[in-house]
């Protein structure tokens, strides 16, 4: 993504009145604001909100929560406490890998072509910078993964019809979470 946003934006900003670090200031707050974190839950809610569906459901189905709620554990504490927690703290870590790692991708592009000078690319990715922004996308990011992994356990822990019941609430749960 680094790569193609920033020719892109390097091709469609062609402007003598632009100075030249618009680049890698427009790419920045692109990523921190929308791209970083939003790219990576619909991600997530395909992968993680899948695993966690299916998994969570083929217990369901397997009467393995049934099992569990026999012997006195708190199943939903068990097995959906734990998925949701860890999604929701971590997730802002993956979520500023992306950005270093879109913002490098925009680094090498510019340093392999020269489309710009790269000094004026670091220069915009320093300029006018604001930390709440660090703050937002990771808040943002944790808002959303939290989303992801409470609607497929949902989803999983009430699975019921077998194999074709969990593979049924694993799609509604990226369903789900990829619309929300």
């Amino acid at each position: 993504m680094g790569v193609i946003m920033t020719m892109q934006v390097v091709l469609n900003t062609e402007n003598p009145m632009l100075p030249r670090y618009t680049t890698g200031l427009m790419l920045r707050d692109t990523y921190l604001l929308e791209f970083s974190s939003t790219i990576m839950c619909l991600l997530l809610a395909g992968k993680v909100g899948s695993n966690i569906a299916s998994e969570i459901g083929s217990m369901r189905v397997s009467e393995q929560i049934d099992a569990m709620e026999m012997m006195g554990v708190n199943s939903a504490g068990f097995l959906v406490l734990p998925k949701v927690v860890a999604t929701t703290v971590l997730s802002p870590l993956l979520m500023l890998l992306s950005l270093a790692l879109g913002l490098l991708g925009g680094w090498i592009v510019v340093e392999a072509t020269y489309i710009i000078p790269p000094a004026s690319y670091v220069t915009g990715i320093k300029a006018f910078y604001n930390g709440f922004y660090i703050f937002y996308s990771c808040f943002k990011m944790s808002l959303f993964c939290f989303m992801i992994s409470s609607i497929a356990a949902f989803n999983g822990y009430y699975a019921k019809g077998g194999s074709l019941g969990v593979g049924h609430s694993s799609t509604k749960a990226i369903v789900i979470t990829s619309i929300l």
